[in-house]
């Protein structure tokens, strides 16, 4: 019997432990939060977004250059205009994705945005 007790005690002891070192293995000026101004999300969709607009400027100069060494060939120059025509489309993409996506989080509730999540708690009663 004293075992069993010596066996939870240690159990809720390292439940504990684990919290606080999850706790203390977050880094200084990391984000709490999933959602809000510097949530998570906000930080990982934006970097995506910003990896897509730069790999969509890269394919617009491909593109570009394609062009300029076409030689007037018309299969070459339909494949130049084709590729600039593809960044183009997916800067605005990603342009629009990035508004869309910083318009949805701002008008989350976060533990920062506490105006925000009174106004959503008022609605609800």
């Amino acid at each position: 019997m004293l075992g069993v007790l010596v066996f939870v005690g240690t159990q809720s002891a390292s439940a504990l432990t684990l919290r606080e070192g999850a706790e203390a293995a977050r880094c200084d000026g990391c984000p709490v939060d999933l959602f809000g101004g510097a949530g998570i999300f906000k930080q990982i969709t934006n970097t995506i977004l910003y990896i897509v607009g730069v790999i969509a400027v890269i394919m617009l100069i491909i593109g570009g250059i394609k062009y300029v060494i076409s030689g007037g060939d018309a299969k070459k120059v339909t494949d130049a205009k084709n590729t600039i025509l593809y960044a183009i489309i997916g800067l605005v993409i990603a342009f629009l994705a990035f508004a869309i996506v910083n318009f949805v989080i701002t008008a989350l509730p976060s533990s920062d945005n506490a105006e925000t999540s009174l106004i959503l708690n008022s609605t609800n009663c």
